[in-house]
């Protein structure tokens, strides 16, 4: 997108209420600018070609044609910037979460409940920011969206690398419980990371070191979030209580609206989930996330940090890696957002830079090395 313009927004929703609060939430920002509205995906598909927003805000519930079949055509063969805009039912986070993984760039809960206009104001402007940047591609080349009819990642399905994956989990299953309980993975992610995560996590064993994840995204969409990547996942996915216990072969996920760090417990790991003031515009953080596992796990742990607008994960990554922890984060051709990775690799906080679909590998082989080694 040029710099120096206005981001030319269209808004998407059947509701006239809706499309009205949109607009004014859109024209409140002076660099921001609605370039019109539509009732239903028909009227949008006739005004996106005449009028070329830059960005495209999508309801999921319309009538005609829902938001979230709409998209998967859009983006098959008109890709563009999507924030998608979603109610606070379980059949919308469900949609909302299905819609992230089919090439939205973010989604955005609508004003009620736990959530205000003044909320939602704030949230919207900064998604519609990090789309206009996003880099989107047609859906034609990507990889299916994740689903639980989907197979498992082609990669996975050849002779060479399902011996690779056999012995990686005979060796991972033989390390002594204690020695992987020591070992803590922490994954940063922002803007394009439930996609991301979904392609991370699903390719790994499922004897694994404990791992924690910090992803931006809003309450009500985290918990559906885990539940679907524990169906789709060897290893075992849940969104993070507080006290929870982080086991091998655990994922925890931060919750919408609460920081998620963990405290030393015994031999292992506990979850500790807290409120508090947000951290680079942002609840759940990763810095916080980050900071902790640096104080409490040092050379043990690894660190990723995955696509996402701004700075978030930065600091906290660096004190990983001064503790001694390994570092690593996604290249910028992998990304829909390069800020989180740029920002982390400019502070120096990065020991490699990988392509989203090397991740994997990276944490896997992390978790062989002995304890206490590694940071090597």
């Amino acid at each position: 997108m040029p710099s120096g313009r206005k981001i030319r927004v269209l808004i998407v929703d059947d509701s006239a209420i809706v499309r009205k609060v949109l607009s004014e939430i859109v024209a409140a920002h002076p660099d921001l600018e609605v370039a019109g509205t539509a009732s239903d995906p028909f009227v949008a598909r006739d005004k996106i070609l005449a009028l070329k927003p830059d960005v495209l805000t999508l309801d999921i519930e319309m009538p005609r044609m829902d938001g979230l079949t709409f998209l998967k055509k859009l983006m098959r063969f008109h890709p563009m910037p999507v924030v998608m805009v979603s109610s606070l039912g379980q059949a919308s986070s469900r949609a909302a979460i299905e819609a992230l993984q089919s090439g939205a760039v973010d989604v955005v809960a609508k004003p009620g409940g736990p959530y205000s206009v003044t909320e939602m104001r704030d949230e919207l402007a900064r998604k519609i920011h990090a789309a206009a940047h996003a880099s989107v591609h047609r859906a034609a080349s990507r990889t299916e969206p994740l689903s639980q009819n989907s197979p498992v990642p082609p990669a996975l399905h050849s002779p060479a690398s399902s011996a690779r994956s056999s012995a990686t989990s005979s060796a991972m299953a033989s390390a002594t419980s204690s020695a992987m309980a020591s070992a803590v993975i922490g994954i940063g992610a922002s803007t394009g990371g439930v996609e991301a995560l979904g392609r991370v996590l699903t390719q790994l064993p499922a004897h694994m070191p404990p791992i924690v994840v910090t992803q931006h995204i809003p309450a009500v969409f985290s918990a559906e979030f885990a539940q679907r990547l524990d169906k789709l996942c060897r290893v075992r996915v849940k969104e993070a209580q507080d006290g929870d216990r982080l086991e091998p072969g655990r994922v925890l996920i931060a919750p919408g609206n609460y920081h998620l760090t963990i405290l030393k417990s015994g031999g292992g790991y506990c979850a500790v989930v807290r409120d508090g003031e947000r951290v680079q515009y942002q609840r759940p953080s990763v810095d916080v996330l980050f900071h902790s596992i640096a104080k409490e796990a040092g050379q043990d742990a690894m660190g990723a940090i995955l696509t996402g607008m701004g700075a978030d994960g930065a600091e906290g990554l660096l004190a990983m890696k001064r503790a001694g922890a390994r570092t690593i984060a996604q290249d910028e051709a992998t990304c829909v957002v390069f800020g989180m990775p740029r920002e982390a690799i400019r502070m120096g906080a990065v020991d490699e830079i990988l392509p989203l679909d090397r991740i994997s590998a990276e944490l896997a082989r992390f978790a062989l090395r002995p304890a206490g080694a590694r940071a090597g």
